[in-house]
């Protein structure tokens, strides 16, 4: 969330400024002394007084408002001002981006053995033939409406489906990373904030879900409908990874520490973590949630933690006593967490994690040029919202501004009224 910097944004030396009330200036106590009869000039005088202590009141507090209008109209200033900045600096790298685009350096190098790899078109099918399924129903929207479908209110909050989150550099990367996580994991939405998620269902008074709402309402508006329960996953309430990430790396990997045996020793086959062996797309590497994370250390290392791959099974066992958040091993080899072992052949998931079809021969600083344009759009967010929030400010100083100027008028002309019955008054022979 933006913060005001005090340097820039200060409070006014020099607020909206009221002369001396000209109640107070013009009362002259004096004049009441001549005024017949003691209990008429003790009345007078103290209803006169009261009059003038509940205008000199309302005074300060248009001097108050008056303060308050004029810090929060500089705050404006200041963020529409820090907008205005950095959409010329989007503007200005998305330029050069283009130039990338058009030039021969950004290049696609195909893979040449991946005619039978997993691809996003088959994973959106796969999930697709779940026909009873929420994430079918949503996949249905998107191929349907297209861009639409993301603003809709029922999903304009979900980012996708956690199989077509991330992709993997092999077709048994692919089978094993979907194993171990299951269908309905593989199938689950993904949504930035649990005000999505209660968007996808809701509830009547007795608790029983209304299934003419929410996206059972939209598959029974189109024929389809879901019968079975599914996982919504809401990105803010995950605990993302609190550690560092590999230094200049693209893809944002998490910097874990590697697992030694008790001799000290790194196991033999180890070959990484799950969770940095997903590839995610450059515009969910950062800025996907509110405070800035992206989906791999929000989502996938909910997921996956640090579980551990390895080559065979053989050197997975051997590697036991350092293996906490659970391991696999690219023979089939599965441990879930310390202790708990998946035993078996191996079972075909019917939804798979896509395969990355090539690699981008990018030149230095493009995708960090990318990364900047996403978190300039995620900070030009924030401070839309702090616009939002200091004009609604804004305009509440002005309502209560406004009705104690209200309020001062109306003491300053039953002061007006007093002075002159306490006129009339004096006129009267003694």
């Amino acid at each position: 969330m933006f913060q005001p910097n005090p340097s820039k944004i200060s409070p006014p030396t020099k607020a909206l400024t009221f002369q001396e009330s000209s109640v107070s200036k013009s009362l002259n106590w004096s004049e009441h002394s001549e005024v017949a009869g003691e209990g008429m000039q003790n009345g007078g005088l103290l209803k006169a007084q009261s009059i003038v202590e509940l205008a000199q009141k309302c005074n300060e507090d248009m001097e108050k408002s008056g303060m308050r209008i004029k810090h929060h109209e500089d705050n404006l200033k200041f963020l529409k001002t820090q907008m205005d900045n950095l959409d010329e600096s989007i503007l200005d790298m998305q330029v050069n981006l283009g130039k990338y685009h058009h030039s021969s350096t950004v290049e696609m190098v195909k893979n040449e053995n991946t005619n039978h790899s997993q691809t996003e078109e088959n994973t959106i099918d796969q999930i697709q033939q779940q026909e009873k399924s929420a994430a079918s129903l949503y996949c249905q929207l998107k191929i349907r409406h297209g861009a639409m479908a993301s603003q809709l209110p029922i999903t304009k909050d979900v980012i996708g489906i956690v199989a077509t989150l991330g992709k993997v550099e092999d077709d048994n990367l692919s089978r094993l990373f979907s194993e171990y996580l299951g269908l309905k994991t593989m199938t689950a939405m993904v949504c930035k904030t649990f005000e999505g998620v209660k968007a996808l269902e809701a509830y009547d008074e007795k608790g029983n879900i209304n299934k003419n709402i929410g996206l059972r309402g939209i598959g029974l508006s189109i024929g389809r409908h879901i019968d079975e329960r599914f996982l919504a996953i809401c990105l803010e309430d995950l605990r993302p990874y609190a550690g560092e990430f590999i230094a200049d790396d693209p893809q944002r990997k998490l910097d874990l520490l590697k697992p030694r045996l008790p001799n000290g020793e790194s196991p033999p086959g180890f070959l990484g973590f799950a969770v940095n062996m997903i590839n995610v797309d450059s515009d969910n590497l950062s800025c996907v949630t509110a405070s800035g994370h992206g989906l791999r250390e929000t989502l996938f290392y909910s997921l996956f933690s640090r579980m551990q791959v390895y080559r065979t099974r053989k050197e997975m066992l051997l590697s036991l006593p350092c293996v906490s958040d659970g391991a696999i091993s690219l023979d089939g080899g599965m441990i879930r967490t310390s202790g708990v072992f998946i035993l078996g052949n191996r079972k075909e998931v019917e939804v798979r994690f896509p395969v990355s079809t090539g690699i981008l021969d990018l030149p230095v600083g493009y995708l960090e040029a990318e990364r900047k344009i996403k978190f300039m759009k995620w900070e030009k967010e924030r401070i839309d919202e702090d616009i939002k929030r200091e004009q609604a400010l804004l305009n509440d100083a002005n309502e209560k501004f406004t009705s104690k100027k209200q309020e001062y008028f109306k003491f300053s002309s039953a002061y007006s009224n007093q002075q002159a019955q306490s006129a009339g008054h004096r006129t009267i022979p003694r």
